[in-house]
C-alpha cells in the first residue's frame, strides 16, 4: 500500500479517504508482530456515508440496469485484472493473515475463479421462467431483480476469498454493496476495490469501510437503508449480526464456522497407499493454514481397530511439519493470524488436557528460528488423543491448528458421532466400501461432504451449512439467488370488466 494511500482505506462514492474521525489501526504481520501497513479506523458514521451512496446508486445510478452482458464483462476483467496481480495479492494475503505464499496465491486463483463463474451464470439465464396461466389471453412470467443495498461482512481467515464470495454475485445480480472487511486483515480487500475501480465499475457501487465489528459492522446490520446483510464469521457475532437484521425485517446470509468430522473406516487403510493417502489428507483437513479454516477436518473419527497405527503415524508427521513465516523457503505452515488466537488455542489444549485426552504431538509453541521470529504467533501443529463428546475442544471450534481424535466401532456409531455437533458445514468419509460411502454421505448433516477426500470446493456448487452453520448458501445458482428478489409479472393481453360488483 503506497505510503501516501495508507489511511485513505475508505470508499465511499468512488473516492478513497480516511476515516472522519483521523482514527487509524496498525496492521501486524503475524510472523513477527510487527506493523506494516496502517489503515484508517472507520465508525458509524463513515458506514452512513458508504450506505448513503451505495443507495444513491442503486436508486439512481446505472448499474442495477446494466444488461447482464455488460455486468459479466466487468467481472470478467476483474479476473484478468486479478491473474495480472497474482503475485502481489497473494504475497499481501501472505503478509496479512500469516498463511504461506503458496496459499495465497491458490487464494488470488480461487477468487478470480469465483468472479468468472458467476459472470458465466448470469449470462446463461434466459429472460425469466414462464408460468403457464392457462389462457392464451395472458402473459405471465418470474422474474429476478436485485436485492437493493448489500452489507459484506467479512473473516480474517480468508480475507479476499470470502469477500470475492459476496462481491461478485453481488454485482451479477445488479446490487450495490458497503463491505467491512477484517479490522485485521483488509489489505487485500482493499486491493480489490482498487480493481473493480480499474475494471469500470460506476462510482457509489462499491463502498469500503475499514473498521471494528462492534461499530462498523453492527451499523451495516441495523441501517435502515441496507436491504440484506451477508456475514462470514463467529457464532457469537453471527448471532448479533442476525439480532441486529430483525429490526428491519433484511435479508440475512450468515455462515458462522463448523466443528468438522474426517470418519476414518479401517478399509479405507487396507492397503499401504491408502493408509498414506489418509493420513496426508487428515493432515491436510486439520492444520492448512494453521486450522484456521471454517471447514478444517479438525475432529478426526477413526475406527477403533486402526486408531493406535494412524495416530502413531499422524502424530509423526505432525511433529514434521514445517513452521515460519508464510514467505520464507520451505515452510509448510505459517502463524496464527494474532495473538489473541494463539491463546485461545493455548486455552483450548490446556483444558482438553485436564479433561482427559492424551497429548500425542504439539501443545507447545515452537522454539524461535531464522524462520520463527520470537515475536510470532507461532504454535505447533497439535494432536490430542483419546477425546470424548464432553469435552470443549471436541464440541467448540478453536480456529487453529488442534486435531481431536474419537473412536468407533460401528458404522451407526460413526456417524452418531459425526453429527453430534451443534454444526454442520462440512465432513468427509473415507471407506473402500462404495455403498458405505453414499450412505454415509447421505446420513451426515453437513453442508457438504466429501468422499475420500478433503477440502476441496467448486464455485458452481453451493457452500454452507446445516444447523448453526449458519442460514442460506454461498456459490453456486444459490450463492447468486441470495442476492437477488424474485418477482412474479402477470400481463392480462385482453383485460375485460370482471363485473364481481352488481353496480
Amino acid at each position: 500500500m503506497a505510503a501516501q494511500q495508507a489511511e485513505q482505506t475508505i470508499h465511499v462514492g468512488g473516492e478513497w479517504r480516511p476515516a472522519l474521525s483521523g482514527a487509524t489501526r496498525e496492521i501486524l504481520d503475524p510472523a513477527d508482530a510487527e506493523p506494516f501497513a496502517v489503515v484508517a479506523e472507520g465508525d458509524e458514521k463513515d458506514a452512513d456515508l458508504a450506505v448513503a451512496a451505495a443507495r444513491r446508486a442503486f436508486d439512481e445510478g446505472p448499474w442495477p440496469h446494466t444488461p447482464v452482458a455488460g455486468r459479466a464483462a466487468l467481472l470478467r476483467r476483474v479476473a484478468d485484472l486479478l491473474v495480472r496481480d497474482r503475485e502481489e495479492l497473494g504475497l499481501l494475503e501472505s503478509r496479512d493473515a500469516g498463511k504461506t505464499l503458496e496459499e495465497g496465491r491458490v487464494d488470488i486463483d480461487c477468487v478470480a475463479d469465483a468472479f468468472r463463474y458467476f459472470a458465466d451464470l448470469v449470462v446463461g439465464e434466459g429472460g425469466g421462467r414462464v408460468v403457464d396461466a392457462g389462457t392464451a389471453d395472458v402473459h405471465s412470467v418470474v422474474v429476478h431483480e436485485p436485492v437493493g443495498v448489500c452489507a459484506l461482512i467479512t473473516p480474517w481467515n480468508y480475507p479476499l476469498l470470502q469477500a470475492s464470495w459476496k462481491i461478485a454475485p453481488a454485482l451479477a445480480a445488479g446490487n450495490t454493496f458497503v463491505v467491512k472487511p477484517s479490522e485485521i486483515t483488509p489489505l487485500t480487500t482493499v486491493a480489490l476495490l482498487r480493481l473493480l475501480a480499474e475494471a469500470g465499475l460506476p462510482d457509489g457501487v462499491a463502498g469500503l469501510v475499514t473498521g471494528p465489528g462492534h461499530t462498523v459492522g453492527a451499523r451495516l446490520a441495523e441501517h435502515p437503508d441496507v436491504d440484506l446483510v451477508s456475514f462470514t464469521g463467529g457464532l457469537v457475532s453471527g448471532t448479533k449480526v442476525a439480532r441486529a437484521a430483525a429490526d428491519t425485517v433484511k435479508k440475512v446470509a450468515l455462515e458462522l464456522g463448523g466443528k468438522n468430522p474426517n470418519v476414518v473406516f479401517a478399509d479405507s487403510c487396507a492397503t499401504e497407499e491408502g493408509f498414506d493417502t489418509a493420513v496426508d489428507q487428515a493432515l491436510n483437513a486439520a492444520f492448512i493454514h494453521s486450522g484456521q479454516v471454517c471447514s478444517a477436518g479438525s475432529r478426526l473419527i477413526v475406527e477403533e481397530s486402526l486408531r493406535e497405527r494412524f495416530v502413531a503415524e499422524l502424530a509423526r508427521r505432525a511433529g514434521a511439519i514445517r513452521l515460519g513465516r508464510g514467505t520464507g523457503e520451505g515452510v509448510e505452515c505459517g502463524p496464527l493470524v494474532s495473538e489473541r488466537q494463539r491463546a485461545r488455542t493455548e486455552e483450548y489444549v490446556a483444558s482438553a488436557l485436564e479433561e482427559g485426552a492424551v497429548l500425542r504431538a504439539g501443545g507447545k509453541r515452537p522454539e524461535p528460528s531464522e524462520l520463527r521470529p520470537a515475536n510470532g504467533y507461532f504454535y505447533e501443529p497439535t494432536v490430542l488423543d483419546r477425546c470424548h463428546r464432553d469435552m470443549r475442544v471436541v464440541r467448540e471450534e478453536v480456529f487453529g491448528p488442534v486435531l481431536t481424535v474419537e473412536t468407533f466401532t460401528t458404522e451407526d456409531e460413526a456417524v452418531a458421532l459425526a453429527n453430534d455437533t451443534e454444526y454442520g458445514l462440512a465432513g468427509a468419509v473415507w471407506t473402500a466400501d462404495a455403498g458405505r460411502a453414499r450412505r454415509v454421505a447421505g446420513r451426515l448433516r453437513h453442508g457438504t461432504v466429501w468422499i475420500n477426500d478433503f477440502h476441496p470446493y467448486l464455485p458452481q456448487a453451493e457452500w454452507g451449512g446445516f444447523g448453526r452453520s449458519g442460514v442460506g448458501r454461498e456459490l453456486g445458482p444459490s450463492g447468486l439467488a441470495e442476492y437477488r428478489e424474485t418477482k412474479h409479472v402477470y400481463q392480462n393481453l385482453a383485460p375485460a370488466p370482471v363485473r364481481w360488483f352488481a353496480g
